[in-house]
């Protein structure tokens, strides 16, 4: 039995769950459960598209279907990898969905305030 793009996305983002950071654990407390503003949110979520001719995937850390949102949590590895981020939020952008990038040092030291942030978009009519 051949294993799928879908498959393997699955799995991968099981995993990421079991590993969550500090920060993601924080965000995560504020938006499950309908918490944040009554929307559905999902934490690492495959994002499955076609590229260049092939079936791939990204792992949004947080995605809300409802507001076509993803939320990516970045730490200090995103310092070194900005061209593969943009690059990142292009082909997600792409797909009709916004993203919304916050550091792990803006969770972990004034969540209320990235929370406002978040509420502004959000919040804003579909």
């Amino acid at each position: 039995m051949t294993t799928t793009t879908a498959q393997i996305a699955k799995e991968l983002a099981r995993e990421l769950r079991k590993r969550e950071t500090p920060a993601e654990a924080i965000l995560w407390e504020q938006l499950r459960n309908r918490k944040f503003l009554g929307k559905k949110f999902l934490r690492q979520h495959p994002l499955l598209f076609e590229y260049m001719g092939r079936r791939t995937f990204f792992i949004a850390d947080f995605y809300c279907h409802e507001r076509r949102l993803v939320i990516e949590v970045d730490g200090k590895n995103h310092d070194y990898q900005k061209d593969y981020d943009e690059l990142r939020t292009q082909v997600i952008d792409s797909l009709g969905i916004s993203v919304v990038r916050v550091r792990n040092e803006d969770i972990e030291n004034n969540i209320d305030q990235v929370l406002k942030r978040m509420r502004g978009v959000v919040g804003r009519d579909a």
